[in-house]
This record gives structure tokens, sequence and C-alpha cells, in this order.
């Protein structure tokens, strides 16, 4: 039975896939879920995909989470910070649960959709978004639901291209000259084309409720999109079509792509147009002071967000909010998170710093042969209290 009664129909409701546990990030993932690390200053990774819901006029959201929940929990809170707080939209958390016995916690992309059919039914949606929570890019998904409308598709695939010897890491979707896929291959060794896709999609929502629950009724696996419903609508016929992407994406889920793509986040010519007023990127900020930079500092070619204390040489990094960089310490190449306490004489270079963590005078942090990262509330050598 549905939980919510009564609710308008509405042409789209997106639906966050925000439970990924993100082992490749290690320390940065080992209490936080991926889409809750922060990311360019004053943003956390899911603030890209719900940003990219209410600019495009998405009026209601589930974020499906999963693994350390908590922190995303209080990011998110009830959607104001994206305007989702309002009449008839919503921001809704949803969390594995256990309705009848034998339910199990989310074993998949599509099991995870499954398990909140109730949710998606009080919606009642005629299209479904499936959104990753744990890319960098800006999209606007009614582009993508007008052509998904146009070619009368079951299912849209967003696709970017990609450099044609790195195809073979990704799921490929190949098409015809319309755009219609012909073929999906996942990995493959040696793929056709260079369409990639980006984990985006959209489902006519009949159809695809349809599937899982006879796929259930018959304990047939239809947990994953990429490997069981994706080869399930081509092996049945379906108009399954790619829409093309050709701006900014970037998956940042190694220790590597995290650091690169806070590294390129600093530049001016950046293709992600983070200051462009018609598409802004909202977050739950913190409420802090203005910075402090002292005559002895130096800072070049850096982000410095509110809240900062700088008497030390900030060289190309990112400093987030409420940290603290002392007397003889240079910071370059780096990109360190909010409130973390960087003592004197430090020198950190090609380096992700967690949130509170604790640098103590002297210590040499060096990520020259490879990205060094230091936890959340980790303390590096000794921690001085000085009035």
């Amino acid at each position: 039975m549905a939980f919510f009664a009564n609710q308008m129909k509405t042409d789209m409701l997106a639906m966050i896939l925000a439970g990924g546990q993100g082992t490749r990030l290690g320390k940065l993932t080992k209490s936080i879920a991926k889409p809750a690390v922060q990311f360019g200053g004053r943003y956390r990774i899911i603030d890209f995909a719900l940003s990219n819901c209410a600019n495009s006029g998405i009026r209601n959201v589930g974020v499906v989470t999963q693994y350390e929940p908590l922190a995303l929990n209080a990011h998110i809170g009830n959607g104001s910070s994206w305007g989702l707080d309002g009449i008839d939209t919503g921001v809704t958390i949803l969390q594995p649960y256990s309705a009848k016995e034998g339910n199990k916690w989310f074993e998949g992309t599509a099991h995870a959709i499954y398990q909140n059919i109730d949710y998606i039914d009080s919606i009642n949606p005629e299209h479904v978004l499936i959104l990753s929570g744990d890319h960098i890019y800006q999209m606007d998904y009614d582009e993508m639901l007008q052509n998904h409308i146009e070619n009368h598709a079951s299912l849209s695939v967003a696709v970017i291209p990609v450099p044609m010897e790195e195809a073979s890491r990704f799921g490929i979707m190949n098409t015809d000259e319309n755009g219609r896929i012909i073929e999906f291959e996942e990995k493959p060794k040696m793929p056709k084309s260079n369409n990639a896709s980006m984990g985006i999609y959209i489902f006519n929502w009949k159809r695809l409720r349809e599937l899982l629950v006879n796929a259930d009724s018959k304990d047939v696996d239809m947990s994953d999109f990429g490997n069981n419903v994706i080869p399930a609508y081509l092996e049945a016929g379906e108009n399954v079509y790619s829409y093309r992407f050709n701006g900014y994406w970037k998956d940042v889920g190694t220790i590597d792509s995290l650091w690169e793509a806070n590294m390129e986040f600093i530049n001016l010519d950046n293709e992600l147009e983070i200051r462009d007023r018609n598409w802004r990127t909202f977050s739950r900020n913190l409420i802090s002071p203005p910075n402090f930079i002292t005559e002895e500092a130096s800072v070049c070619d850096s982000l410095v967000v509110d809240g900062c204390f700088v008497a030390g040489e900030v060289n190309h990094s990112i400093l987030s909010t409420n940290v603290q960089v002392k007397e003889g310490s240079v910071v370059e190449d780096s990109f360190v998170m909010t409130g973390a306490k960087i003592g004197k004489n430090v020198v950190i270079k090609r380096a992700i710093i967690g949130e509170d963590a604790v640098i103590g005078d002297n210590a040499v942090i060096d990520g020259t042969e490879e990205i060094q990262v230091v936890g959340y509330s980790e303390v590096i050598g000794e921690e001085r209290n000085e009035e």
C-alpha cells in the first residue's frame, strides 16, 4: 500500500542512488557514503545531482541510501538548500527496510528501485529518472526527457564520448544512425564505439515497474540496470535510445580522480561552469566568519572558503570552510577539507586532507609519487594547543 495518498501525478520523479560505500576512496569513505564526500571547498558530491534536479524543474527527488547514511541525511535535510521543500515538492530519504520476511538490503541498482515501489507509486510519475549520487557534472534533465518523448522511447540512456583507448573501462552503448541503442557491451576488450554510459536513465515507469514485479514473482535476477535490465529491454525489442552529453562529467570514485577533479575545479576556464548564475550549484553550507589572511601569508591560484585562517603559503589548492594554515607552512596542489588544522612549518604537496584532520608542526606530507590522503579527524604528528 502506498504510504503517501492522493499525490498529484508528475511527469518525472528523480531517484538518486546514493548508497555506495566507495571503497576505492579508502579513508575518505570509512565513515560516510561516497556521495557525502566533500568537493571543491563548499560542496559535497551529491550536490551536483540535486542541483541538476532543481535547475531542471524536477519537483520530487528520492535519495536511496544504504552505507553510512548519517552525514548524507544531515546534509540533505528537508531539501531546502536546493529549493525542494515547497508545496508539492520534496526530497525523501529512502533507506533499506524490511516490509516482509525475507526482504534484504539493496542487492543492486535496479533492486534498490524495486524495493521502493511504494514510494514511487505514491508520486505516480509518468517517467522515472535514475541518477548516481557520485558524479560531478551539470546537466539539464528536462532536455533529456524531451528527447526521450520525441523518440517514443521506453528507456533512454545518457552517454558521453570517451577516448577510444579508454572505452574498455566503461559500459558501451552501440547505436544506429538515429541514436537507437542496438547493443550494450559491459567493459568490452574490443569496443565498437566510444559511447560510454553515464549511469543516467529515464524509464517509462509503468513498463519498468511491470518488468521488475514480474522478475521478482518468477525469481528472475533483475537486480542491476547494467547487467540485467538494459539487456532485457534490448532482447525484448523495446525502444532504447541514447542521449548524447558533451559537457564536463567526472566519476570521482578513486583518490586520483577526486584529486584531479578538485585541481581542475580551481581553473577559471574549467568546463564545469560553477559561476553560471543561470545554472547554480546549491549546497548546505556552514555559517562561518570571514577569512583572515595574515600579512606574511601568500595565497596564489587557489580557492579559499569562509572561516579560513592563513598565515602560510598556499599555491594551487583548495581550502574548505574553517581551515587553518599556520606560519611557515606550505600547501601546494592539495584539497583540504572543512575544519582541518595545519600547524607551523608543515609541507603538504599533492594531497587530500580529510575533515577535521590535524597536521602537527613540521610534518611533511608529500604526494609527488602518489596522491597522499589524511583521513577524517586523523592526527599527523603532535597538535600544539596555543592561546
